[in-house]
């Protein structure tokens, strides 16, 4: 994409100050995009936004809880009068919370599903609105191969990233005839903080790497892991131009770690 690529644009991204939210801010900025960086993290928003160094675009910085609808629509309302119209969304937002599934807490699976899911329903739900009533717009959603393929530990998180694919795909297909593309990215293993919390020994990625036999889990062809600009590249992509006839279309970004889903 040319550096100007989203000239005049403006994007929401939630989960912006996370390893890949972060990435995708940052991306977009750097293609001519005035970005709404939107997180539950004051802090994490700051250094984001004194760390933007691009001359094209702009990263602007929202706290939100995604867990509230009246915060979702007030900041949505709050960019679009500072920014302007939205154009871009991307749903980075998520929460993790590992262990196995008899050990769940009935609290985990709800806040897991609050974030994962309902962050995506409400804050797509009020965009897309103003999008429809412009005729255009371009939604992606950042979910896992966790949500395709079976992961040990991961029962909440997987199932909260499968309903949030789900549910992109069933907006796209409702909003395909108002101008409205509807697309979700599911990366795997990413080099990210989220990442690095599984990691309980010193093995650090070998584990990840290589596959692990006793977690019916096979290693990444490709032999190494996702950075988060692996995974900007995706979005950035599906939100362009040139991805103008593609909708409800899931793109894993994993390294063959699913055997292609």
């Amino acid at each position: 994409m040319g550096s100007n690529a989203f000239s005049g644009a403006v994007a929401l991204v939630t989960g912006a100050a996370g390893g890949i939210g972060a990435a995708v801010t940052r991306r977009l900025s750097e293609a001519g995009a005035d970005v709404a960086a939107v997180d539950v993290s004051k802090q994490g928003l700051h250094d984001l936004e004194h760390g933007a160094t691009s001359e094209h675009g702009s990263v602007t910085g929202f706290v939100a809880d995604l867990g509230d609808s009246a915060a979702v629509e007030a900041v949505v309302d709050d960019a679009e009068r500072t920014l302007g119209p939205l154009s871009f969304l991307v749903n980075c937002a998520g929460v993790l919370r590992a262990t196995e599934a008899l050990s769940l807490s009935e609290e985990d699976w709800e806040q897991t599903f609050t974030v994962n899911v309902g962050g995506v329903f409400r804050v797509s739900t009020a965009v897309a609105r103003r999008m429809v009533d412009r005729g255009r717009g371009s939604i992606v959603t950042v979910t896992s191969n966790a949500g395709q393929v079976p992961r040990m530990h991961m029962s909440a998180y997987g199932a909260s990233k499968a309903a949030a694919g789900a549910f992109t795909k069933t907006l796209g297909l409702e909003l395909a005839g108002r101008g409205v593309r509807c697309n979700v990215v599911a990366p795997g293993s990413t080099d990210t903080a989220m990442l690095r919390s599984l990691w309980k020994d010193g093995s650090g990625p070998s584990g990840t790497l290589q596959g692990d036999p006793e977690a019916y889990r096979v290693g990444i062809p490709l032999g190494r892991l996702a950075q988060p600009q692996n995974i900007a590249d995706a979005v950035e992509f599906l939100l362009s131009d040139k991805a103008s006839h593609i909708t409800m279309h899931e793109m894993c970004v994993d390294g063959g770690a699913a055997l292609g889903c």
